[in-house]
């Protein structure tokens, strides 16, 4: 079995797609308005949470969030397109929820974090289990 083909497989449900539907539309989402309030989501607040370049950093990550979000909305090497977006959650659970835990504590940082947990384990799912019975992937491994 080629790679590709090994990425692409998947045993998971048809239900997989509700996971895809919430971790695709908000990582699209969020990417969109990185470009559209700049300011605000994007260059703006990478340089006051002291990111370097904040600009080209948006950007590259503004990009991922929409090209990745796109593929796991399709269910199009939905695995591969998960990698980057469990990285963009880390780096941001590491950049802006441990400051808050060490100057807030646990709860304040839970709160702020909520979306964040949500979306790293639900890429991890996808990582781990693909894209689900209704999916390119699916679709093209059945040919």
């Amino acid at each position: 079995m080629s790679f590709l083909r090994q990425i692409q497989n998947t045993a998971a449900p048809a239900s997989t797609l509700l996971i895809r539907l919430a971790v695709g539309c908000v990582f699209l989402s969020e990417g969109i308005q990185k470009f559209l309030y700049p300011a605000e989501i994007g260059a703006g607040r990478f340089a006051k949470i002291g990111l370097p370049s904040p600009e080209s950093l948006s950007t590259f990550v503004a990009s991922f969030e929409i090209i990745c979000g796109a593929l796991v909305l399709l269910g199009f090497f939905t695995r591969l397109a998960a990698i980057p977006l469990i990285i963009i959650m880390l780096t941001a659970i590491i950049s802006t929820k441990i400051p808050i835990l060490l100057e807030s504590g646990f709860w304040k940082m839970a709160h702020e974090a909520r979306t964040d947990f949500a979306m790293i384990l639900g890429a991890g799912f996808l990582l781990i289990n693909g894209a689900g019975k209704w999916s390119l992937d699916a679709r093209r491994k059945s040919r």
